[in-house]
């Protein structure tokens, strides 16, 4: 199940919930006031990656000086 982010329509309030897919923000219940009915948001995600571009130093660089291509070995 994933998580999503809603925000209550009566304070305002954004909480995030374990829910099924099809589950709408109108069955939510607000943690603050308690208040039933919510706006589910869009949320924006974040992926980890293997590539070896993503700015740090990887296990296979074979440096360990350095932060990762910012020396002559890691280039």
């Amino acid at each position: 199940m994933p998580i999503y982010e809603f925000r209550c329509r009566r304070c305002g309030h954004r909480f995030e919930k374990l829910c099924a897919v099809g589950e709408s923000g109108e069955a939510q219940e607000c943690p603050s006031c308690r208040a039933v009915g919510a706006e589910r948001l869009l949320s924006s995600f974040a992926a980890l990656g293997g590539s070896r571009d993503n700015g740090g130093s990887t296990a296979s660089s074979g440096c360990s000086g350095c932060a990762g291509k910012s020396c002559a070995t890691c280039r």
